[in-house]
């Protein structure tokens, strides 16, 4: 138990209004009766060490992979990687690299089709690698790391490019984590970094972005089985762009970045000849510049629709696009990938939530309110809370699109909610002799996700049947949310239980609620 942990356990089992010598008396008995014997302890301390050691290695290969990824694309190439390690230990080291290699590569199997390492499949290479030697594992990756820190230095002029860069691109996740579920800030995020890289390292060009993301063509599948939907593009763009739809029949080269998963670069569109321009009313002679298209992927690597850059706006003759802006947009790309699906995730999340509060309110009248919290990371480390869904005592829920982030120091009186956050423990309190139960969403590391506050009114606590109701639904929202954030892993392949899983992604969150609900009756008869 952590100390927050603890505090709360203990807040929790003596209740509100306890006499404060009761409190003492009970001080008195865990101090005099907890006992730890030296094997508890060394296992703790085995444990602490075992985890710090973890950490430590995790950071190690973080900045490892990242002063390596010079230009944040997100990504390494795999047979970089073997050539800098081919020279390990050896001949001996050569045969664990290629052992190593095929392993890693039945793992993760787009390695075979696209020979890029993501961080966490570049960790996982270097264990590999490591598990094949006999020597002291840690040590073997410890030498590793150094094998490849020292082949991989470089210019100061190159690092503080790739610090700027990185700075631009971790902007983009840091507003997706604190926008609630709204796409839109991130959109913006997107087309800021792409700016400020073109005023800083691009010479100044104008360039035009947008962002397409593939959808089901259910109206006209003559056309394509898929389609793509322009669903954000920088803001002189907007009147031509902004919610198109193109069509694989129609003029243009982002279906073949799309179905090829690399990026299509024509330097002179005015010589290439199948461009769609979406401004028809640009005179022929003004339809010149470069134009490039990279394919967006999700953590399995699968194309989700794409970023593409053009300087039609530009009037300089050579404002082509660089190896090196190139390198820096598939960066963006990625960025944008782990904030789309982050923000996606979260959408879910919420999508399971509204099912469980629609399961939830006819079972339990004696509930008056429920209020659901998303964490959002704050400063210093303190957590902010994001207000999404309120419901009245009818049931009736509002999902608030742009949400209201509450601050510790700025709500005295929610601080109950805040205690939730840091123990990831059930906390109960009265707030105006109205009485909360504040409930914990945990994600895969158990840390606080999210949080359901629920007022049972003048009640101290629920009649049996609706506590036993509020249980199993609490229960199935946890078991949907950790499906869902598991799904989000690279490693992981989602597994439909009911046939109503296969349809439409966004139904398909609200509908893990129900499929555990079946499992759970199914395993009571």
């Amino acid at each position: 138990l952590t100390l927050p942990h603890f505090v709360q356990l203990m807040d929790n089992f003596v209740g509100e209004d306890v006499p404060l010598p009761t409190l003492k008396r009970l001080t008195a008995f865990i101090k005099k009766e907890y006992k730890q014997t030296e094997e508890e302890k060394m296992k703790q301390l085995e444990k602490i060490h075992r985890m710090s050691h973890t950490a430590q290695r995790k950071q190690l290969l973080e900045a490892l992979f990242a002063k390596w990824d010079s230009n944040a694309c997100g990504s390494l190439d795999l047979e970089e990687v073997v050539a800098a390690l081919s020279t390990f230990k050896g001949g001996m080291g050569k045969a664990a690299l290629m052992k190593a290699k095929k392993h890693l590569c039945s793992r993760y199997p787009q390695l075979s089709r696209m020979g890029k390492l993501s961080p966490t499949a570049f960790q996982t290479f270097l264990e590999l690698i490591a598990s094949e030697f006999t020597d002291n594992e840690d040590e073997t990756i410890d030498n590793l790391v150094r094998s490849l820190a020292t082949s991989v230095e470089q210019r100061d002029t190159e690092s503080l490019q790739s610090s700027a860069r990185r700075k631009w691109l971790q902007d983009i996740q840091q507003v997706a984590e604190t926008s609630g579920t709204s796409m839109e800030p991130m959109y913006k995020a997107v087309f800021k970094a792409l700016s400020q890289d073109m005023e800083a390292l691009g010479d100044n060009k104008r360039i035009s972005a947008y962002i397409a993301l593939l959808e089901k063509n259910q109206l006209s599948p003559e056309q394509g089985q898929v389609l793509l939907r322009y669903v954000a593009c920088t803001a002189d763009d907007a009147p031509y762009v902004l919610n198109q739809v193109l069509h694989r029949d129609m003029k243009g080269v982002s279906f073949a970045a799309v179905d090829q998963g690399e990026p299509i670069h024509v330097p002179r569109v005015q010589l290439h000849g199948n461009i769609h321009f979406w401004n028809s009313d640009r005179p022929v002679e003004e339809r010149k510049g470069s134009f490039l298209v990279l394919p967006l992927r999700d953590a399995r690597w699968r194309v989700f629709g794409i970023l593409g850059l053009d300087t039609l706006q530009d009037q300089c003759e050579k404002s082509i696009f660089l190896t090196h802006e190139i390198t820096f947009y598939e960066g963006v790309c990625h960025a944008f990938s782990k904030a789309y699906h982050h923000i996606c995730t979260r959408q879910n999340v919420l999508q399971v939530a509204v099912t469980a509060l629609d399961w939830l309110y006819p079972r339990t009248p004696s509930i008056h309110t429920v209020t659901v919290y998303l964490v959002v990371p704050g400063k210093d480390k303190n957590h902010g809370l994001c207000k999404m869904i309120t419901t009245d005592n009818t049931g009736q829920k509002e999902v608030h699109s742009s949400p209201v982030v509450l601050l510790r120091e700025e709500n005295l009186l929610r601080d109950y909610l805040f205690k939730c956050t840091d123990s990831s423990e059930v906390t109960l309190t009265s707030v105006y002799g109205e009485h909360h139960i504040a409930v914990p969403l945990h994600d895969l590391s158990r840390e606080t996700l999210g949080i359901f506050d629920i007022s049972i009114g003048q009640h101290k606590k629920l009649p049996p049947q609706e506590q036993k109701d509020l249980q199993k639904m609490l229960k199935m929202t946890q078991a949907a949310c950790s499906e869902i954030l598991q799904r989000s892993l690279e490693e992981t392949e989602p597994t439909h239980v009911l046939e109503a899983e296969h349809m439409a992604y966004v139904r398909h969150a609200g509908i893990l609620f129900h499929r555990f609900m079946l499992q759970e009756l199914r395993q009571c008869i």
